[in-house]
């Protein structure tokens, strides 16, 4: 999967826009949505809300965990864990990329949050790195990480299955074969 088919899966997730504009219900495949009425707050899917705020049709309001205080927070738990901790949102990095190229003008601190985001993903990208290698050291035939979103498996996704076919090859050429003749004399 590529990281634009990831992009487009966040794109579903709802969010909280108001709209300066008044329109009757409209019908889309994934449901309808409306009636849109000025100064309102509604729920629209993250890729109607872009598109209307690049139009300057709507307010995007942001949701409850993009704060400052909260992504601090989320920030020193991942940290401190060993293991993945649950991220606020399925898709946290798509999601706030989106909005922050399109809408940072409707999120308060949007510098400081960006900034928190990505020391949430670069300590969790370390963390994953630090798993793989001492799964690979342990010589281990599974492992559960738990708490991944779909970027950060995608992301890491090509480097583990090369990495995965490069240990069987190795283990199976160290491995003597049933019907192999000693070639002593």
């Amino acid at each position: 999967m590529e990281p634009a088919e990831v992009e487009f899966l966040a794109e579903k997730e709802m969010v909280t826009v108001i709209p300066n504009f008044s329109l009757d219900k409209i019908y889309l495949i994934g449901g309808d949505l409306g009636p849109f009425n000025p100064g309102l707050p509604m729920e629209v899917p993250l890729w109607l809300a872009v598109n209307l705020k690049q139009r300057q049709k709507c307010r995007i309001m942001p949701p409850e965990w993009m704060d400052v205080e909260k992504l601090e927070e989320i920030r020193e738990q991942e940290r401190r864990e060993n293991t993945f901790t649950p991220m606020p949102s399925p898709h946290y990095m798509e999601f706030t990329k989106l909005l922050l190229n399109h809408a940072s003008d409707n999120i308060p601190k949007a510098d400081e949050i960006r900034t928190f985001i990505k020391d949430i993903w670069d300590t969790r990208l370390a963390k994953l790195r630090l798993s793989a290698d001492r799964f690979v050291w342990e010589q281990e035939a599974h492992a559960k990480l738990d708490n991944l979103t779909l970027m950060e498996i995608n992301t890491t996704a090509a480097f583990f299955t090369e990495s995965l076919n490069h240990m069987y090859k190795l283990r199976t050429n160290l491995q003597p074969s049933e019907g192999a003749q000693s070639q002593e004399y």
